[in-house]
């Protein structure tokens, strides 16, 4: 079972942290409320944290929430070897949370990074994860070239941020300096209120030689606060970036370790949620339009106009809804 570790007192009194073990070495994770279990995984670069809003919300609805810190993340263990970040790895961390708190299976919702950490688990693992739900990230199985050659291809002559973040420690020069800057730009860049004008260059691309920043805009979100920013950039402040950013550094090697599930189905009951104008869902527009092969198990596919990426802290009581309608719907 879980050791507690602390209660949060900025942070709402019902939020409990633990640290459980896992293959990483442990795994920090925030829980609230009692019932089902409910695996919530974040993506890049963000935390437990952001899913704040939906702790409480499934806790109200009769469920246990329980968000963890990816490893590289927060109070999770950061393996120095970057393949320790291959997405099996991953897989293993979240079965490990469900049992050691005491489960035998749970629904898991990832966002971003996490959605395919998510579809991941509940294909490898299926005794273990009964059903996924997927936010922002559509399901794509594996196939194709190499991930690394379908990205550096990508751009003409500029460069994508994908193949920018390959290279050990060249991205951390860019962002550790000023992380606080750093983030506000990237979240600004891909949220709805703030994202650039489509006529604008891309945040998503760099000029050969330049910086993603240069490209970031200078507003503010209307979901990141000084209170949300401070958080956020404390925690990648502590940590340094390299534990993130080297989930993007095994992209190839997931390609080899998932061989065996060439072109497979996730065949659990499963949900997606994203954003209208977020890039993620309209350049994968064909992995949504596969969704009856790929997802044969999908009970819904909402598109939220007027969403950018952060869907989960851009449009909170939209998506609770959402979930928890869903999560109502799945049998016992």
């Amino acid at each position: 079972m879980p050791h507690p570790t602390d209660r949060s007192p900025d942070r709402s009194p019902d939020l409990t942290h633990h640290l459980v073990p896992s293959p990483a070495g442990r795994i920090h994770l925030v829980e609230q409320g009692t019932g089902p279990l409910v695996l919530l995984v974040h993506g890049f670069p963000e935390s437990w944290y952001s899913w704040r809003h939906q702790l409480p919300a499934l806790a109200a609805a009769g469920y246990r929430a329980v968000a963890v810190d990816v490893r590289g993340y927060g109070r999770s263990s950061r393996p120095g070897d970057v393949a320790a970040y291959r997405m099996l790895e991953l897989v293993e961390d979240n079965v490990a949370v469900v049992h050691a708190l005491g489960e035998r299976s749970a629904v898991v919702v990832g966002h971003d990074w996490g959605a395919t950490i998510a579809a991941n688990s509940a294909l490898v693992r299926p005794d273990v994860f009964r059903a996924v739900g997927l936010l922002s990230v559509p399901y794509s199985p594996r196939g194709g070239p190499r991930p690394s050659e379908v990205f550096a291809g990508m751009g003409g002559d500029e460069e994508f941020y994908v193949s920018r973040f390959q290279e050990p420690g060249r991205a951390e020069a860019e962002i550790e300096p000023d992380v606080r800057g750093w983030l506000a730009g990237f979240y600004a860049a891909l949220s709805a209120d703030t994202m650039p004008a489509p006529d604008a260059p891309d945040p998503h691309f760099a000029h050969r030689g330049g910086t993603l920043r240069e490209r970031f805009p200078t507003g503010r979100p209307g979901w990141l606060g000084d209170e949300e920013l401070d958080f956020y950039a404390g925690e990648f402040e502590r940590t340094g970036l390299s534990g993130a950013l080297n989930r993007y550094r095994n992209m190839d090697r997931d390609w080899e370790d998932l061989a065996d599930f060439d072109g497979a189905p996730v065949t659990q009951p499963s949900l997606f949620l994203g954003g209208s104008l977020d890039a993620s869902t309209t350049w994968l527009a064909d992995a949504l339009a596969a969704y009856p092969t790929t997802l044969p198990g999908l009970a819904a596919s909402h598109i939220l106009d007027g969403c950018g990426h952060w869907i989960q802290q851009e449009r909170p009581d939209e998506v609770n809804r959402i979930l928890t309608h869903w999560l109502g719907s799945l049998p016992g």
